[in-house]
């Protein structure tokens, strides 16, 4: 497919998963062509970097469920924070491994899934909705009743461990950026970290690919092991060849986060009319543009 045919595919009011992590492989050649769109009122579910930033930054976004919005070597992602600050975009924020395993139960079409991971913290009191429960185990699954009871206590009261009750993050549509993919979406990553961008597809209704290259299916295990190949054609509707699709956020091997390009997207984000000049210069047109604009600018900074 082409980025114009998977945006086109979308509609307002969609609940959008967004793979990659922070400032780190975001498909943002899709997130700059739904910026380009008529799509709104989106709700976004992200490792939230730039993709959710920019998002905002573009009013598509009615509510975003994350753990974090970040550029990592920047802390706060500018047009995120100023769309909360604003009182613009509602938030429902979860820790990390609370958002994973929200993926999970997602993935595995399960109602919820249980862990520890926020218990202790305030994230129950900024999301009332999170429920609660208690093992019906005391030490493990190999403890049966010693009296009889039921669930294995003196009383027959539940006496497991407290656990915060994780709904599933069911989504409509997963986007993903890898590294290489072939024509029927089979796609890998040949980077340090997969991230979560196999759980993000598992668990939407469909998932479409960015990757820098596709190649044929037997060359993806000459470009890395088999583990690297994350994510199955059985999940992917389709596949967009877009090298640099991940500018500006980190795309190794194939290329590195460019820094002096996020320091200038965060400059421009603190001022109305730098903001406009940005977008004049890098998000008017279409990606190639972009692509070109971007090339321009790098040209002008040596």
């Amino acid at each position: 497919m082409d980025i114009d045919e998977v945006v086109g595919s979308l509609e307002s009011g969609m609940t959008i998963g967004i793979g990659g992590w922070g400032s780190r492989r975001k498909p943002m050649a899709l997130v700059r062509a739904i910026c380009r769109s008529d799509v709104t009122d989106l709700t976004v579910v992200s490792y939230g970097g730039p993709d959710v930033g920019l998002l905002c930054a573009y009013g598509k976004v009615r509510a975003v469920v994350a753990p974090f919005v970040t550029l990592d070597s920047v802390p706060l992602e500018p047009h995120f924070r100023a769309a909360r600050q604003a009182g613009a975009v509602a938030f429902t924020e979860y820790d990390e491994g609370m958002f994973m395993f929200g993926l999970y139960a997602a993935a595995h079409r399960l109602p919820f899934l249980p862990t520890p991971a926020g218990l202790g913290s305030d994230v129950l009191k900024v999301n009332p909705h999170l429920r609660t429960v208690r093992s019906p185990y005391r030490d493990g699954p190999e403890d049966g009743p010693e009296d009889g009871s039921e669930d294995g206590s003196e009383d027959g009261s539940e006496d497991g461990p407290e656990l915060i009750a994780v709904p599933p993050l069911t989504m409509d549509v997963a986007l993903v950026h890898m590294n290489r993919a072939d024509r029927r979406g089979n796609a890998q990553y040949l980077g340090p970290d997969p991230y979560m961008d196999d759980l993000f597809a598992k668990a939407a209704g469909r998932t479409y690919v960015s990757c820098e290259r596709i190649v044929e299916t037997a060359g993806l295990l000459k470009e890395g092991p088999l583990q690297s190949l994350l994510i199955s054609r059985s999940h992917v509707a389709g596949v967009v060849e877009t090298p640099g699709g991940a500018h500006f956020t980190l795309g190794e091997p194939d290329h590195g986060r460019d820094e002096a390009f996020q320091r200038l997207y965060v400059e421009s984000a603190s001022d109305p009319e730098k903001w406009a000049a940005f977008r004049d210069r890098f998000l008017s047109g279409d990606e190639a543009a972009y692509q070109e604009a971007v090339r321009a600018w790098r040209e002008g900074q040596r």
